[in-house]
């Protein structure tokens, strides 16, 4: 037990650092063989996250919504973090059309080919993804289970849609209900709210996994991939972490700043669901990191985040749905010589915070986002399939993107409307697992 106490008290941000290091260093000394012997580490911490995701939303946001306390309606918070959603995704769209046209990756002797692997998106409509939030059966909402048609033009069952919209529907409709009855279903709440509390202990165990998940994620990668990938497309990789690592850093740290909070701490008590979004590139695995992040760490009221943070999992994307494509067209522009007109570029900029919504729980959104940007500013898409090589290299940082604005926004809500504990904020945790601190519960957590 000592070995344990002793490896607890390590920071969580230090232990994810150096599974961070060493899976490199791994990676990079056994080349393809380490995909073959850690690679399996690494997929097992995203099925694990995976696993607990659905069901961790689903209690909270049936407690969060079922123990209203009469201090702020949903619909008021909610329409407040939607507004806030759509002001970062606009100011990410201007930070990747500045940047690609300062840096200008498209320019140049490029000789790009085609990524094999690449096949073109279909685009749903937007009535289509409306219709999906709504599930045809619950069961398979909740286990992850949807349809899909087939070759021969059946309707088969699929797994991995990796929706958690229908999730929260179901929940909500669950919550309003028992609002609605009052104390007759008294006990139905008191479960929800300790199967909710059991829902987050669970977390706390999986999440210490997060050291040796990185370190087979990133050994993995760095073993499989290769540099021969990068070198033709380096200028837009270095363009692309530049203006997320702005968007973050200024755009982020300059609303913290308005709203008289310390950036510095925000990003402090963000790093763990930061650092598991960049290694997992997945903001739905990094979804229950962010709640206990912003929670446990920052302050922020946890019925309100347990109804944000999952919702901007689905729709809060400012580096797969805003900064990406916007980047990708001014890319290809530079690429054929076609210079951007002022109508493309209010073009682009419209269609990546619409189209981030409209594409809320479709799988791949970076790609589908491209798709829908470039195809609004009738701009070629094969840019999508020269891309496409490196695209678990953009995604890694795409996705702390996304993640960090998704807990960012609930803190400058909850800031606006009293559901932060100024305390905990100006005192941020690093440790989001099952550590000293997180035995007692938190002031305002």
């Amino acid at each position: 037990m000592s070995l344990v106490s002793a490896w607890l008290r390590i920071p969580f941000w230090q232990r994810v650092l150096g599974g961070f290091v060493l899976g490199a260093l791994a990676g990079w000394l056994l080349g393809p063989a380490a995909e073959t012997w850690f690679g399996p580490l690494g997929d097992l911490y995203v099925t694990l996250i995976k696993m607990i995701a659905v069901p961790l939303v689903f209690f909270a946001v049936i407690n969060a919504i079922s123990s209203l306390h009469g201090q702020k309606s949903v619909a008021a918070l909610g329409g407040r973090t939607f507004l806030w959603f759509i002001v970062t995704a606009a100011l990410a769209v201007c930070v990747g059309l500045a940047v690609g046209t300062i840096m200008q990756p498209g320019t140049g002797n490029l000789s790009l080919s085609m990524d094999h692997g690449y096949t073109p998106r279909e685009v749903p409509s937007v009535v289509k993804v409306i219709m999906d939030v709504v599930p045809s059966n619950v069961f398979y909402a909740l286990s992850g289970i949807g349809t899909r048609v087939n070759a021969a033009g059946e309707t088969v069952l699929a797994a991995g849609r990796g929706s958690i919209l229908p999730v929260i529907f179901f929940a909500g409709l669950i919550g309003f209900a028992m609002v609605k009855l009052g104390d007759k279903v008294a006990e139905a709440r008191k479960l929800t709210g300790q199967m909710s509390e059991i829902m987050i202990q669970i977390t706390r165990f999986v999440l210490e996994v997060t050291p040796l998940g990185t370190f087979g994620l990133i050994a993995g990668l760095v073993g499989s991939y290769g540099f021969e990938k990068l070198l033709p497309l380096g200028n837009f990789v270095l363009a692309l972490y530049i203006a997320c690592a702005l968007h973050i850093v200024v755009v982020y740290g300059s609303l913290l700043l308005a709203h008289g909070l310390n950036p510095l701490k925000f990003f402090r008590g963000a790093s763990p669901g930061m650092q598991v979004a960049f290694v997992s590139s997945s903001s739905f695995a990094a979804m229950p990191v962010a709640m206990r992040s912003i929670t446990h760490n920052l302050g922020v009221n946890k019925d309100y985040a347990s109804f944000a943070v999952p919702l901007g999992a689905s729709i809060k994307m400012d580096g797969c749905g805003a900064i990406y494509p916007a980047l990708c067209a001014v890319f290809i522009a530079q690429y054929t010589g076609v210079p951007l007109t002022p109508e493309q570029y209010v073009v682009v900029l419209i269609a990546s915070v619409l189209g981030s919504f409209g594409t809320a729980g479709v799988p791949g959104t970076a790609v589908v986002m491209a798709t829908v940007v470039l195809s609004a500013a009738n701009l070629p898409l094969e840019t999508i399939g020269y891309l496409y090589a490196i695209d678990r290299i953009l995604d890694m940082m795409r996705t702390m993107t996304n993640v960090t604005g998704q807990m960012l926004v609930p803190v400058l809500v909850a800031k606006e409307t009293g559901l932060l504990d100024q305390q905990v904020y100006n005192n941020p945790a690093t440790n989001v697992g099952v550590d000293e601190a997180a035995a007692e519960p938190r002031s305002g957590s």
